[in-house]
């Protein structure tokens, strides 16, 4: 419009009604391409660095620039930590995949059960379950528990009432079923 009416820059932005700081901006931002460069050599070498972590290190290598801004980079570049699931998820993915007991004597759950006297002895109860029947075969209660006694009540049980197929631990009966 300048070239073409020949009249100065002042003019041309108050016709039309725009701001001459707004012509003359220059943007001051630095190239963002020499930023993630150096964001993904800090990254390569040191493998378990966070963005905050890398802000750090670029802080004292002399860059200013922002947490934001390296945020943003690290996300752009996809360097996020890959967070480790819990082993105790995992466990509980697998009961999903586990089959429903069809008939009686196919899985047995076994678990112990706390309690404790007036007089503050603590008794553990173990207690076995057979899940298609509901039937519980045992609830054996005791002072103190090893692992032979364990061994000693499943083995009485299973030649009265027979073997199981299989034998969850850990589940726990409650008032609409088992849970895990």
């Amino acid at each position: 419009m300048c070239a073409d009416w020949a009249v100065s820059i002042r003019r041309a932005c108050g016709a039309l009604r725009f701001d001459c700081s707004s012509y003359h901006y220059r943007s001051r931002r630095t190239d963002p391409a020499e930023l993630k460069r150096r964001i993904k050599e800090i990254c390569e070498t040191r493998v378990r660095y966070g963005y905050r972590r890398v802000h750090v290190v670029l802080r004292r290598e002399g860059w200013d620039v922002s947490i934001k801004k390296v945020y943003s980079a690290y996300r752009t570049l996809g360097l996020q930590l890959r967070n480790k699931t819990p082993k105790r998820r995992v466990k509980a993915k697998l009961r999903d995949d586990r089959a429903e007991a069809v008939g009686p004597n196919d899985v047995w759950a076994m678990d112990f059960v706390h309690d404790q006297l007036a007089l503050g002895r603590k008794l553990r109860i173990l207690t076995i379950v057979d899940t298609h029947s509901r039937y519980c075969p045992a609830a054996d209660v005791r002072f103190q528990y090893r692992g032979e006694d364990v061994v000693q009540t499943l083995e009485r049980i299973c030649r009265k009432v027979g073997y199981p197929n299989t034998i969850r631990v850990g589940y726990v009966l409650c008032r609409e079923g088992f849970a895990a």
